[in-house]
């Protein structure tokens, strides 16, 4: 009687108990150390991105690696949340250290070169001049006319040590599904 409660014990924590732990633990060191999941609340990156989706985000930790046009999460010193902490923002990257942004009547150019954007559908008629300093980025979101980006933050430039995921993959609404461009 006593084998039968042995076997079944070592079946259940076999079968059951060692896959679960398994999975739970894999689950929390993807969204610790490779993946996390960010839903977004407002429309400033229509219509690259639309108000609920849903995203999976990688994370980076090669800040050397960014490019003109990523998509890029980072936290905001300029927003805060209701309970006080840094908002997550998602927006596309313009201006990397060193480049002299400017918009001219809403027409992009960097470094004085004319940048095509399709991405960006409702334009503003903003002007303004922007330099990158060393070690900081500055980001826009693809909505202009309706976007609170760089344009119109206090300190315009983010630090690359707050940048903390690359892109992603929508998963939901399932009609949109796909990695963000």
């Amino acid at each position: 009687m006593a084998e039968k409660t042995e076997n079944r014990i070592s079946y259940v924590v076999k079968e059951w108990v060692i896959p679960i732990v398994t999975a739970l633990l894999l689950a929390f060191l993807i969204n610790t150390f490779v993946v996390f999941r960010i839903e977004v609340p407002t429309g400033s990156m229509i219509p690259t991105i639309n108000v609920d989706d849903k995203i999976f985000v990688r994370k980076v930790y090669n800040k050397d690696q960014f490019e003109r046009g990523d998509i890029l999460v980072f936290r905001s010193k300029e927003l805060f949340t209701e309970d006080g902490k840094e908002m997550l923002l998602i927006k596309r990257l313009i201006g990397l250290p060193g480049d002299v942004v400017e918009l001219k009547e809403g027409i992009l150019y960097v470094n004085g070169y004319l940048v095509e954007e399709p991405y960006v559908v409702n334009q503003s008629s903003f002007t303004g001049t922007f330099t990158v300093p060393e070690d900081h980025l500055l980001f826009f979101g693809d909505n202009r006319k309706t976007s609170n980006d760089a344009r119109y933050w206090q300190q315009p430039y983010i630090h690359e040590d707050q940048v903390i995921g690359k892109g992603g993959l929508r998963i939901l609404p399932l009609e949109n599904f796909g990695f963000l461009k």
